[in-house]
Formats: C-alpha cells, structure tokens, sequence
C-alpha cells in the first residue's frame, strides 16, 4: 500500500515525486520507458528557469536524481487497467504486479499525432519520424519535410539544417502559429524553405522515402516534393487509452482538473500535458506535478 501512486515519469511526473517525496510520503512512480518523458527526445531546453541552455537527457537526469533523493521509489512498467471506484485505488501493471494507493496522480503526458496517410506506417523508421533530435543525423547533406506549424515543427525544422541541405516546412495555413522567436530563425535560415496552405497527402519511396505527394488547399493543385525523410510535427495525443472508462476524459481524450489538479474522482489527480490545458511545457507540467503532490498531500490530511 502506497500513500501516492504517480503514473508516468515525464517532468510532471517526476516533480510531483519529489514533492511527495519531500512531504515524506510512501511514493512511486510508474512509467513504461524512460525516466523524462519527451525530454529524452529534446536535444537543447533553452526555457526552463535556472538554465540557459541543457539537454532534455540533462534535465530528465536531474529531476529524477533529485527524486529519488527524497526516497520516491520508480517502477518501470506500464499501467494497463485501474479501479478508482473505491477509496483505495488499485492499479494493474503490463507485469503481472498490481499497486494499491490512498491516492493516484496521473502524468502520462501525450504522444505525437499521426498524419494518417498512405505511406506514414509503410515508412516509419525508414524516414518517417517524429523526433528531428533522435533522427536528423541520418540525414546528413539530405532533403527532408518537416510537417506543421507550431513550436514543435518550427524549432526541430531549425534544429534539423544542423544535418540536412534543405529543410522544407509544409503548413496547412498562411502563417506560423509557432512563437516569433522561433520564427525569426527559421525565416533567417537559408536552408529553410517553407510551403503554405499545403497539406501532405501520401508518403512514398521504394525501400525508403523519396517524396512526399502535397496539395494546396486553395488551389486543390496536387504535387509532389523531393524527399529522403519527412519529420511529423502536427500536434499530441494524451496517452489516456488505459483511461476511457473512468470518466475522467473529455471528448479529446484529456482529463480535466480544477485549479489545484483534482479530478471528478476524489483522491485522483492529474498533472501535466496530460491535462486539458492552455500550455504544454515543461515549466508548466512541473509547476502542475508540484501542485498535485501538494494537493494529495492535503488531500491524506483527512483520509
């Protein structure tokens, strides 16, 4: 029996451990990979306070060093089926194991939206990815799409003319949604080139890719952009699968808190991307994980 459970280990995760921790309850973290989450896949963090810049590995390392610090306990597996129907919830792990705990705070954060064309599956890992830190350097002095217009499409397109010889950003609209900061180096790159009001409709190659079929949502014009990888930037799903039945989800799969992270299930609290929130950051599922450990805390006061 553990005081806190806290499924998923990304940077709200791992806070909320150290504050449970700090707070000397019985704590454990679950996640099915590594520690970090999507830090692990982010090579520099140039917005979280107290650095100017560090790797998303450097940062996982030390929020979940400083966790384990305080005696939180990590469990790498994956949380397949819950009962919050009682007072103390019970969780079922992908290992056989059951947890048992006064209370839970979910942290399993979101996973990249796919395009769901043809030639997306077919070519994953032979030069479709979702990750320009984990796979740019295979494509060195290559042609390579990089698909949205948000932070995340801008700013790994920028990343990605460290390696490739043309950088072209396809966007379904007229302009960027991404921060003026990341534009500002995108349009000043002269390796970037950027299609508007284009959205990709098939993926091809033969035993890799080698192009990428567009259309132009205001002509209907369909055509083709040489390619030899194709990076996918269009958004997040939350990883709340396990989750479907309990009530806790909107109708986008995100679970929806108050101001201090308790869902409609007393004792069950939720923090970080996996939220229905306005901002998915790590500053901001930090502070979310803290408020949520905080909350439990209280929470157990009266248990």
């Amino acid at each position: 029996m553990y005081d806190i459970v806290i499924i998923g280990g990304g940077p709200g995760g791992l806070t909320a451990g150290i504050y449970a921790g700090r707070a000397r309850l019985k704590t454990i973290v679950v996640d099915k990979g590594l520690y970090g989450g999507q830090m692990q896949n982010t090579l520099e963090v140039e917005n979280y306070p107290g650095w100017k810049t560090i790797t998303g590995p450097q940062l996982a390392e030390q929020m979940y060093e400083h966790m384990l610090e305080f005696g939180t306990e990590w469990k790498q597996a994956e949380v397949i089926g819950v009962d919050f129907t009682g007072r103390v919830k019970t969780l079922e792990l992908s290992d056989g194991s059951t947890l048992q705990a006064r209370v839970v705070i979910i942290a399993t954060g979101a996973q990249p939206r796919t395009l769901n064309v043809p030639g997306e599956k077919e070519f994953a890992g032979r030069g479709v990815s979702y990750c320009a830190t984990c796979d740019g350097a295979f494509f060195r002095n290559r042609e390579v799409v990089v698909v949205g217009g948000g932070d995340s499409a801008v700013e790994e397109g920028v990343f990605l003319t460290r390696f490739a010889s043309q950088v072209t950003i396809v966007h379904r609209r007229d302009q960027f949604r991404a921060q003026p900061i990341l534009q500002e180096r995108a349009f000043a790159n002269p390796k970037i080139k950027v299609v508007w009001d284009t959205v990709v409709e098939a993926i091809a190659g033969d035993s890799r890719v080698s192009k990428v079929v567009v259309r132009n949502v205001r002509t209907g014009l369909v055509s083709e952009l040489k390619a030899d990888g194709v990076f996918i930037y269009v958004g997040y799903l939350p990883n709340t699968e396990f989750l479907r039945d309990t009530g806790l989800l909107n109708a986008a799969g995100y679970i929806e808190t108050d101001a201090k992270m308790s869902t409609k299930i007393p004792g069950v609290f939720a923090a970080g991307d996996v939220r229905d929130t306005a901002l998915r950051q790590i500053v901001t599922a930090a502070g979310d994980g803290a408020l949520a450990a905080m909350s439990a805390y209280h929470y157990l006061e009266s248990w």
